[in-house]
């Protein structure tokens, strides 16, 4: 016998039978984006020629695109585009109660439509409705960015708005506390238009204690540092940021303070023209120095400043954006619409250089090292702040009042991701990331305004394109 002829063929046998074994098919990806250049948003490095693979809503490929194909239930094509992390709108609301809920909701499609896959619901009396919709987009029901809220803000007795939850005494604060933990919100918004002082600082506290940030405006009758101790995670908006500014900040809040049990109490915007007038860089150096070691994020709102302070003289009427909002919505635009109408020269030159001083403190902070992060406060009642596309102009503003479109890139993707807790599954492009992402035309480091041209949004693993964008906004028209 011929054993060498034997042994070839059973070699030969073994082989082919190997070779049955193996998977003869590609992996077949959700989504494949292949050919792209990445833009690490921590270190502002740009890696080209990358093929990104998601599957189940997660990165589950990063690498070199050396392959011929890939396999994909959608292919998505880089060439010559550049991917980012989804946008992070740090500051809005969805509110104007039951009657404005279904208005409400279409701004949902705004939001990823402008690359905005994450906002951060700042309070407002839609609770139930909110997290109904995220579950609903969670479930894949329908797209929209992903949601992390407060629910209901605390303020003090007869408040400002709808649907708050009013604590005087701290066993008042104690049950909104409860009633917010049982609600699962992702953290407490204070808003100051009836709190004391007091109730503010034991709302800190409380919620410190039970593990829950805390963020919001702060009445004038409390100073930012002794939020700052108490362990407030975040302040929003710079008026309050402002007042730590001033030489004259102990004085001017006993002030405050002292006024609170008068016929004509002491209000922030009454105050204002002084903490203009004792602007310290000193008493600045000093808050920021404080903040950034308690690592108290700051939410400038720039373009919603901006917005209100110019309403005076810009006639919004033909916004393009407009058609996009429901009637209802609009409605909501002429409280504040009257109310700069009607103000004196006098105060919208103030508000003008108030907006110019603000401007001047955001690369103070960030070289300081305190976190910043983008909202843009839209909303029902702020009047022309569009979702979606106000975050844009929020984050080419903060690059025009001094930060790198690098650090704008940040405060509106990784900053908010760590704020929240979560930058260990997103905001980044690697593997095992959530697959949040956005593709550009054209590199936003170049250019900040760059982030206005996309050709495709990617939330919870799925592909959007623009023309499937396009669809989405033509859904939500106004008839």
């Amino acid at each position: 016998m011929n054993f060498s002829r034997v042994f070839l063929g059973l070699s030969l046998a073994a082989a082919l039978a190997g070779c049955a074994r193996r998977p003869t098919k590609l992996p077949i990806y959700d989504v494949v984006i292949n050919h792209v250049t990445l833009v690490d948003v921590a270190t502002g490095q740009l890696t080209p020629n990358q093929v990104v693979a998601i599957s189940r809503g997660k990165i589950v490929e990063v690498q070199t695109a050396d392959k011929d194909s890939y396999a994909a239930k959608q292919y998505v094509n880089g060439n010559g585009r550049y991917l980012i992390p989804g946008l992070w709108d740090m500051h809005v609301h969805f509110r104007g109660g039951d009657s404005l809920a279904a208005a409400n909701k279409k701004s949902l499609a705004l939001f990823l439509a402008h690359g905005v896959t994450t906002v951060r619901d700042c309070g407002g009396d839609l609770t139930p409705s909110v997290l109904q919709w995220r579950a609903d987009m969670d479930a894949g029901r329908y797209a929209g960015p992903r949601i992390f809220t407060s629910g209901p803000k605390i303020d003090g007795p007869k408040a400002y708005w709808p649907g708050s939850l009013e604590v005087e005494t701290p066993a008042q604060i104690n049950k909104a506390l409860d009633s917010l933990q049982r609600l699962r919100v992702d953290f407490v918004k204070i808003y100051d238009s009836k709190i004391s002082g007091e109730a503010y600082l034991n709302t800190i506290r409380q919620a410190q204690r039970r593990g829950m940030k805390t963020s919001g405006h702060m009445p004038y009758s409390v100073k930012l540092g002794d939020a700052v101790k108490r362990g407030l995670d975040a302040t929003e908006h710079l008026y309050y940021v402002f007042k730590a500014c001033s030489s004259k900040e102990d004085s001017l809040t006993a002030l405050v303070r002292a006024s609170l049990n008068t016929p004509k109490p002491l209000g922030l915007f009454a105050v204002l023209p002084a903490v203009y007038d004792t602007y310290s860089p000193a008493a600045a150096a000093r808050i920021f120095k404080l903040m950034a070691k308690h690592k108290t994020a700051a939410v400038p709102t720039l373009h919603i400043g901006k917005t209100l302070t110019e309403l005076p003289e810009n006639d919004h009427a033909r916004d393009t954006l407009l058609a996009y909002i429901d009637p209802k919505i609009q409605a909501t635009y002429a409280r504040r619409l009257n109310s700069a109408k009607q103000q004196p020269l006098a105060t919208q030159q103030f508000s003008r250089k108030l907006e110019t001083k603000f401007m001047s403190l955001v690369p103070q902070m960030q070289a300081a090292g305190v976190p910043l992060l983008a909202g843009s406060d839209s909303g029902p009642f702020n009047s022309f702040i569009y979702p979606g596309a106000s975050l844009q102009d929020e984050v080419i503003l903060l690059v025009q009042a001094g930060l790198t479109p690098l650090q704008a890139l940040q405060a509106a993707t990784v900053n908010g991701a760590r704020f929240m807790g979560v930058a260990d599954r997103t905001a980044a492009i690697a593997v095992g990331k959530d697959a949040d992402l956005v593709l550009l035309t054209a590199n936003p480091l170049e250019n900040i305004a760059n982030i206005r041209h996309i050709d495709a949004v990617i939330s919870r693993g799925r592909a959007y394109p623009a023309a499937a964008l396009t669809n989405m906004l033509r859904a939500i028209r106004n008839r």
